[in-house]
């Protein structure tokens, strides 16, 4: 775990992309980059906040159940290294069909990968 004893872990309601028009926008406005079973779209905030995310698992991925656990692993993910971004941003991760199946350990990879790439790490 990369985060400080005193730092908070959680995903809060205010850290989540809900709205329709915000995947939209990261998507047409954005960045995008796939690494792996993960697809990011992402746009850095202009202003100190909070990191926001927002998770998709098309339904070609598998039935509801391994759609909800790639979800569960990509939010997993982003909520363990969430201290860790350079700036606040707006990401969006999207499951690909290659996730079903895979350990926590190699998604969280791809994430992390897909961020160094991005150049979102503190520690790139």
């Amino acid at each position: 775990m990369s985060a400080s004893p005193s730092t908070r872990l959680t995903l809060g309601a205010g850290q989540r992309l809900k709205q329709t028009r915000d995947f939209t926008r990261l998507k047409a406005q954005g960045r995008r980059l796939a690494r792996g079973s993960v697809l990011m779209n992402w746009a850095e905030l202009p202003l100190a906040g909070q990191s926001r995310l927002g998770v998709v698992a098309a339904k070609r991925i598998g039935n509801a159940v391994v759609r909800s656990r790639a979800k569960r692993l990509l939010r997993q993910a982003f909520r363990l290294h969430q201290h860790d971004l350079r700036v606040p941003s707006e990401i969006v991760l999207v499951a690909r069909d290659s996730i079903a199946g895979k350990a926590f350990a190699d998604v969280e990879r791809d994430f992390l990968a897909a961020l160094r790439v991005a150049g979102l790490l503190k520690n790139t």
